[in-house]
């Protein structure tokens, strides 16, 4: 009987998996295998969030299998010794696995198959992550798209395959196997009620609630923090929990097109298509994980910025969005979109702390910190990415809270010292007389931090900065 080991990892579910598919499809035994990679003890830029997520994922995912006729075999790493090690052990003649983007698992990934190689094992990757592969998406002189807009109409026009049944029965050998519950890294973890819920049905459970009612006004109400406006999928789709056809498929009914349907499916389906630009961009440009697509950024004048950073970091800011939206980030792991913007343009604008310090913090806190929407949103609002914002657009902190939280329910959930300021002080309390101060229980300095800069201020330093870079360019060119 053929035997094939299907290596999970971000594709954490049975349905519309493609590997999984094509190795069921393929043998009459498959080996679902997952590998604990150093990285999941060692790297300190995972935060407790993430790990959380993977753990909860790997544990109904080990059941699901189970409910199949599998088990899940659990391996420590590096993948080039453990796959070639499980091949020998299961006569396997391939390894199945959906590829990833990005330096890491890609260096990761050949690493692996060249072991495999030597033991005259085969691994095999296929296309699961994106409903419109890289390589399947250039413009008409053969180039990467480097704007989104030119980019989106060739992805919507683009086909896309439907998902894919769950395979059947799946008999997998008696195994050694490393128990879940003994992995160091994620044994001791807390529960955390506020951080996202790993597992491909939470997964489905969320995409059921944001299509049987947000999606209609997704377009109205995506903006606005403290509205359920989103579908909080981003982490699922980091994990592969459900994978992006399945929600196209929810959301267009069933169509592997994409019909014009509401302004609220049409403005989503916008945002899956950002989500693949920025795939897009990190496969043809990996360097852009730590470095600028607009090289010249990385030589701009940012600053070190210890003080500004940790306050940031701590969402005491003294700008009430933005403090709501950090502490947001670390009370819940997640944060809604608009604030991500106002953040990362006030830490690279306001504080002129460069864009990287922003993604290691967001690599570190989110449950849902995938690299390529990470650092593609975060060199946007910096001005130093592909298609990025234009450097002279720099979010005022304020006007962007009494837009988008015209009420202060996002700012009063977050910040509870500011939960008595009266509403037309609430997105500037600074401005609260001694009397308002003391009536709100709210002082600043004490309860709340005064702005640690001024944003009218640093708007034209970072026009200046950005100018003279840009000038000193035209110069030595």
């Amino acid at each position: 009987m053929k035997t094939i080991i299907h290596w999970f990892r971000r594709d954490l579910r049975l349905a519309d998996n493609t590997a999984l598919a094509a190795a069921a499809r393929d043998s009459g035994r498959v080996v679902p295998v997952f590998v604990l990679d150093d990285h999941y003890g060692d790297d300190r830029g995972i935060g407790p969030a993430r790990f959380r997520f993977l753990r909860e994922s790997l544990e109904e995912l080990e059941g699901a299998l189970a409910t199949a006729g599998g088990r899940l075999v659990v391996r420590p790493g590096p993948a080039s010794r453990a796959l070639p090690e499980l091949a020998a052990e299961t006569g396997a003649t391939a390894v199945y696995a959906n590829a990833e983007i990005g330096p890491w698992p890609e260096a990761r990934d050949s690493a692996a198959s060249d072991a495999l190689r030597v033991a005259g094992v085969e691994l095999r990757l296929f296309a699961d992550a994106l409903l419109v592969e890289p390589d399947a998406l250039l413009s008409g002189s053969g180039e990467p798209y480097a704007v989104y807009s030119p980019f989106a109409r060739r992805w919507h026009a683009a086909g896309k395959r439907p998902p894919l049944a769950a395979p059947g029965r799946l008999g997998t050998p008696p195994l050694r196997s490393v128990p879940l519950e003994r992995v160091r890294a994620w044994r001791d973890l807390p529960p955390d009620p506020l951080s996202p819920r790993g597992g491909e049905s939470a997964a489905l459970r969320l995409l059921e609630r944001f299509a049987a009612g947000p999606l209609a006004r997704y377009g109205a109400e995506r903006d606005f923090p403290a509205r359920e406006g989103t579908s909080r999928l981003s982490p699922h789709l980091h994990f592969g929990t459900i994978s992006p056809r399945t929600v196209l498929a929810e959301i267009v009914g069933g169509s592997s097109g994409i019909p014009s349907r509401s302004p609220g499916a049409n403005r989503f389906l916008g945002e899956l298509a950002w989500r693949e630009f920025y795939h897009h961009v990190l496969f043809h440009s990996p360097r852009v994980a730590s470095e600028s697509f607009r090289r010249e950024f990385d030589s701009l004048a940012w600053r070190a910025n210890p003080a500004g950073l940790a306050a940031w970091r701590a969402g005491e800011t003294g700008y009430p969005f933005v403090d709501a939206a950090m502490r947001e980030l670390s009370t819940t792991h997640w944060v809604h979109n608009r604030a991500r913007m106002v953040v990362a343009s006030f830490l690279t604008k306001d504080l002129h702390v460069h864009w990287r310090e922003g993604q290691a913090w967001f690599e570190h806190e989110l449950a849902d910190a995938d690299l390529a929407s990470n650092n593609g949103g975060w060199q946007w609002a910096a001005g130093s990415g592909s298609d990025a914002a234009p450097y002279f657009r720099i979010f005022h902190p304020v006007l962007q809270s009494k837009k988008f939280d015209p009420g202060g329910a996002y700012i009063r959930r977050f910040v509870p010292a500011l939960a008595n300021v009266p509403a037309e002080k609430l997105h500037e309390p600074w401005t609260m007389t001694a009397a308002e101060q003391s009536a709100s229980g709210c002082r600043i300095g004490r309860d709340y931090p005064a702005p640690i800069v001024d944003h009218a201020l640093e708007r034209l330093e970072a026009l200046r900065m950005m100018k003279e870079r840009r000038e000193r360019l035209s110069v030595e060119r």
